[in-house]
């Protein structure tokens, strides 16, 4: 709702007020006259108007200032007719900083809430809120145009659109914050998004790769969680469960991928994760494989998550003492403080060595970091 607005408005800030005014005037109207056939259509037809209103009374007040329409929008090729990739795009704007490009994205594309990204990126919410509120003021003040680049621009932008992509979906698959383990809009907003991008350029190999592996993340998400919504562990999941064709296409798409080049880091991932679905159990997955596909990771895309993630590797294929200690180089390093997968790997390193206490104090801390409650709870569970 809000991308059909931003088309119509080109303005963030109108078009916010305005989406959010539509639904002001659903409360009263849909009480009145009931809910129509289409909600969704209603509240759209309701915020382009209260924006149309809202453009031409600041029009008048500004003599006529042409904010409605920029001149881009009459040679925009239209191969993709989506608003919200065209929104992602004008968000990933070369001339915003990477964390304002990305945080206005989750903000506005996504629906994430600004607390939530703030969390994401471990500054106060009133810093996040800030930085959201001068990338909108930027690109109102530079008339960045609201479209789909042209191929000749999308360089400086496709790895920006990729990663506030995957970063979306990240948050859907696990959420900073709530009572779900998963959120299931975003995750599937996250793989729309993908699958466009793949429709918008085919022979890019890290877009198949990204789309490869959000269908694996996709194909496992019901068994991530009982019942009850606690969460169960990939060890523990039902492995039959998991959708086979998505895992399928996904795997065709990892293929292509790392057959045109030297995968980057969204193959990589796509490829690790492409492994764990085709094991038949936990302790049959290919480790060393996996461990290998993390060293390449590393060498293309050095993060200290990626090496967390190696540490769990190298914990299967070399035992827990020897990820225990790659846990604690990362510690050490303090590039990871406030992120409660170190200590909850370090805890359960820790555990299968039968060194408890410490294990428990690694956990407690683990469970001081994470505001989501199923992994509270299952990091309580841990602790007995």
């Amino acid at each position: 709702m809000l991308a059909a607005t931003v088309r119509v408005t080109r303005d963030l800030d109108v078009a916010e007020e305005s989406v959010q005014d539509a639904y002001v005037s659903a409360l009263s109207a849909w009480e009145r006259d009931g809910v129509p056939d289409r909600p969704g259509a209603w509240l759209t037809t309701a915020a382009r108007n209260k924006a149309l209103n809202a453009l031409a009374r600041r029009q008048t007040l500004r003599a006529k200032l042409p904010l409605l329409v920029l001149p881009e929008e009459l040679t925009v090729p239209e191969a993709i007719p989506d608003d919200r990739l065209r929104l992602v795009f004008t968000c990933c704007h070369p001339a915003l900083s990477a964390e304002a490009r990305i945080g206005l994205t989750l903000r506005l594309v996504c629906g994430v809430s600004t607390a939530d990204v703030a969390s994401a990126f471990l500054v106060p919410e009133a810093t996040m809120a800030a930085r959201i509120t001068r990338a909108k003021k930027k690109i109102a003040a530079a008339r960045i145009p609201y479209r789909v680049p042209e191929s000749d621009e999308l360089p400086a932008r496709l790895d920006s659109v990729l990663t506030v992509v995957h970063l979306l979906a990240t948050t859907g698959h696990t959420a900073p914050s709530g009572d779900a383990l998963v959120r299931i809009d975003l995750a599937e907003r996250a793989l729309d998004l993908a699958r466009l991008l793949h429709a918008l350029l085919p022979e890019e190999a890290e877009v198949a790769g990204l789309v490869a592996l959000l269908l694996v993340h996709r194909a496992r998400e019901g068994t991530r969680t009982d019942e009850a919504g606690r969460l169960v562990p990939l060890a523990d999941q039902d492995r039959s469960a998991w959708d086979r064709n998505l895992i399928a296409e996904a795997d065709q798409l990892v293929v292509r991928a790392l057959l045109a080049g030297p995968p980057g880091r969204f193959t990589l991932q796509a490829a690790i994760a492409a492994l764990h679905a085709q094991a038949p159990s936990y302790a049959e997955t290919d480790w060393p494989q996996i461990r290998t596909l993390y060293d390449a990771l590393l060498r293309v895309w050095r993060t200290p998550v990626v090496a967390l993630n190696r540490a769990v590797a190298v914990a299967m294929v070399d035992g827990p003492a020897a990820g225990l200690a790659a846990v604690e180089v990362l510690e050490a390093s303090g590039e990871l403080a406030g992120y409660h997968y170190l200590p909850a790997a370090k805890a359960d390193f820790l555990r299968r060595l039968g060194r408890f206490a410490e294990a428990a104090d690694a956990y407690a801390a683990a469970l001081a970091l994470t505001d989501n409650a199923a992994e509270q709870d299952f990091l309580r569970d841990r602790l007995g």
